[in-house]
């Protein structure tokens, strides 16, 4: 198949206009980041913006995750996303900001709910530094029972939980699929592989084992840059058919995280090698990767 052509749904990249100062991380804080400095995006990043980083590939939709804004009104992103797309055609979905421990949580999500573009939300529950740190059950957790009472209004309103956490929760992660049958949980940035020793890497295909055999669970291959280590498909492969291998092509989906993997390597490094990895594969699973179980789990417009 031609892959110069292959349509592609980004269903995880985002957009932010810091001259709106919604984003303390990117616009007066400095948070510890999984790629170290971050300074290279702390600029505005808008449709225009993606476009020109992506024009060698057929982007045909993508799908806006939630960019940390100002968690005193997380609804007000969603709000920004709809006035943009009505501007520009973009983003063709979203995902929205939501903390399940908040005591107004069901106001925010009825707030998401309301927007048309909305799919999913994103929270990322307290995770401990390591694996050897795990403790299970710990406040804020995926297994504390107020964030379970937040989580559960999710189904009201038929909405997606994107959620991103290091791979030694996915035993937690696996629990709350299955205790929560009819919410789809999407696993960002590939359970963060981080460790590529053998032992993480057990470790890893471990747990993404685990979350995998919950029928209700999927995952964004994202998010696998190492600082200092070149985005190539050599450094990859692994990682990218261990998870195919794990959930399936029907469960997969390829992802930008743009601009934030623009600290890892450039749009057409990450994507050039996603598709040399895949290359071999049957052309509709390499169509389904890309594209088709994006349109079927965001519904893009």
């Amino acid at each position: 198949m031609d892959m110069k052509t292959l349509p592609i749904i980004d269903p995880h990249q985002h957009f932010w206009d810091l001259s709106m100062n919604k984003h303390p991380w990117l616009c007066h804080e400095t948070v510890p980041f999984r790629y170290g400095d971050y300074s290279s995006i702390r600029k505005t990043f808008l449709p225009d913006d993606y476009k020109a980083v992506s024009a060698n590939h057929n982007v045909v939709k993508t799908v806006h995750q939630e960019a940390e804004w100002d968690t005193a009104d997380p609804v007000a992103e969603t709000i920004w996303i709809h006035q943009l797309h009505d501007r520009t055609g973009y983003p063709h979905a979203a995902i929205g900001q939501a903390w399940f421990m908040r005591d107004d949580i069901a106001d925010v999500l009825a707030g998401h709910a309301a927007y048309p573009l909305m799919r999913s939300v994103r929270q990322k529950p307290a995770a401990a530094p390591s694996a050897k740190d795990f403790v299970p059950g710990a406040p804020g957790s995926l297994a504390d029972p107020k964030f379970r009472a937040g989580y559960k209004l999710l189904q009201k309103h038929g909405l997606h939980y994107d959620i991103q956490t290091p791979w030694w929760h996915l035993g937690e992660s696996a629990d709350l699929a299955r205790d929560f049958p009819d919410t789809l949980i999407i696993l960002n940035h590939t359970g963060l592989p981080s460790d590529r020793s053998a032992e993480g890497l057990a470790g890893w295909r471990e747990g993404m084992e685990t979350f995998a055999a919950q029928p209700n669970t999927a995952v964004k291959i994202s998010g696998i840059g190492l600082p200092g280590v070149a985005w190539t498909a050599e450094n990859n492969a692994g990682v990218v058919l261990d998870t195919i291998r794990i959930f399936g092509a029907d469960r997969c989906m390829f992802a930008s995280n743009f601009p934030v993997d623009s600290l890892a390597g450039s749009f057409d490094e990450i994507y050039d090698g996603f598709k040399t990895i895949v290359a071999d594969l049957p052309e509709a699973q390499i169509r389904a990767l890309f594209h088709d179980n994006a349109q079927r789990i965001y519904r893009p417009v």
